[in-house]
């Protein structure tokens, strides 16, 4: 109910002819008049409605005017409300000294004063107009209120991811520093050395068993930085939706050995094993070269972070899908981590030397949703992990070259 809502008003009286001329004399535009004929009937009108004003008559069969209020006065929804008696009684009964300790605010006797009857009615219109205004006003305060406490909230929270955002700049140009540094000074070095070398006239350091090796630790630190730029390329290309994903005909048990064999160095050197289980031949419709960049970005996560265990390669058929599942045996990720490895520029080492920039697992796991399906971890503190590659093995015609956004 607003402010500018007709005032509500409640007469009792038994007599048809005394409601119809009291209603005549207190009704107008800004008045909404309810007639009641017994206590029982304004009862039920005082539970349906909010009352400005009760006027009752005291003699009245069955319930009468006093025990009406006294009723009105028992329950929290009408206890508030103003009363007013009437009667037709002689003053010497003292009627209007029962009244007033039933909590009438006033006492009318009949025949009534039309100017009284309006002046008392027009108080206490008045009284519940200003009444219903500062409870309209009290409640756009409150949502007033609330509606600062959610902006306060959106506020901190907008300040905190841009603190964040810049907390994750910062460290991102720290660890492309770093990331690009490592191979940039092996090649420094090396090629200071060659330099040194030929200065020397030392011509048997460039013998063709030691060329060998120093065009493979080339290729190693050039193959590094050329990662490192593509995981940029790739995040960047995801955000605009300009990633190509280009689908053909693929045989995944044969892509796998390939990638467990390119790796097996890699392994080695971490004191790992990468054991891939047997299965029958499958083959589905997926972008080769990105699928196996999502099981190589899988693989070399298993091996940083598996602590030199065996890692374990896995493929499970599902109906119309096929399941690749990734299993080291490291210390697991702490429950309240997981959501956030997928994150771009999250990374599982939290202390020491940074350890790539923290695009694989984000760019594997929108790699796998652009192929329509989903990358998932299980892990247990303390009992490694377990990275789930779901696909759709479709035997459709192969579509069109696809994009995928972030």
């Amino acid at each position: 109910m607003s402010a500018q809502d007709p005032s509500k008003l409640l007469i009792v009286d038994d007599l048809p002819e005394n409601l119809r001329a009291l209603d005549a004399l207190i009704r107008d535009e800004k008045r909404l008049v309810f007639q009641a004929s017994s206590g029982e009937e304004a009862l039920t009108l005082m539970l349906e409605h909010e009352f400005a004003l009760a006027i009752l008559d005291v003699q009245m069969p069955g319930m009468d005017g006093f025990e009406l209020a006294e009723l009105m006065r028992s329950t929290s929804r009408t206890r508030n409300v103003p009363i007013v008696f009437v009667s037709a009684a002689g003053r010497e009964l003292n009627y209007a000294f029962k009244g007033y300790e039933q909590g009438a605010v006033d006492f009318l006797y009949k025949p009534l004063d039309p100017d009284a009857v309006r002046s008392k009615v027009n108080v206490f219109v008045t009284l519940d107009q200003q009444r219903r205004e500062m409870r309209r006003q009290m409640e756009a305060l409150e949502r007033s209120r609330r509606e600062q406490e959610t902006l306060l909230h959106e506020l901190n929270k907008t300040q905190e991811e841009l603190q964040r955002s810049l907390r994750m700049r910062d460290d991102f140009m720290s660890l492309v520093a770093h990331e690009l540094r490592t191979p940039l000074n092996t090649l420094f070095l090396e090629t200071q050395m060659r330099s040194l070398q030929l200065k020397r006239g030392n011509l048997p350091a460039f013998n063709p068993e030691q060329m060998s090796g120093m065009i493979k630790r080339d290729e190693r630190q050039i193959k590094a930085m050329i990662r490192l730029i593509d995981d940029m390329l790739d995040v960047s290309r995801m955000k605009s939706g300009t990633l190509s994903i280009r689908p053909a005909r693929v045989e995944l048990m044969g892509l796998l050995e390939r990638v467990v064999n390119d790796l097996s160095l890699q392994a080695a050197a971490a004191s790992s094993i990468l054991q891939l289980a047997t299965h029958e031949p499958v083959e589905g419709i997926w972008d080769e070269f990105r699928i196996e960049q999502v099981i190589v970005n899988l693989l070399t996560n298993a091996l940083r972070y598996g602590g030199g265990g065996t890692v374990e390669l896995s493929v499970h058929q599902i109906g119309c899908n096929v399941r690749i599942d990734v299993r080291d045996h490291g210390k697991g990720i702490a429950p309240d981590y997981i959501d956030r490895i997928f994150e771009p520029y999250e990374r599982g080492a939290k202390s020491g030397e940074p350890k790539g920039l923290g695009l694989g697992l984000y760019i594997s796991r929108q790699l796998a949703a652009s192929h329509g399906g989903e990358l998932t971890v299980q892990s247990v503190p303390g009992q490694g992990a377990t990275f789930s590659l779901l696909l759709p093995c479709s035997e459709a015609e192969v579509p069109a070259p696809a994009t995928v956004s972030a």
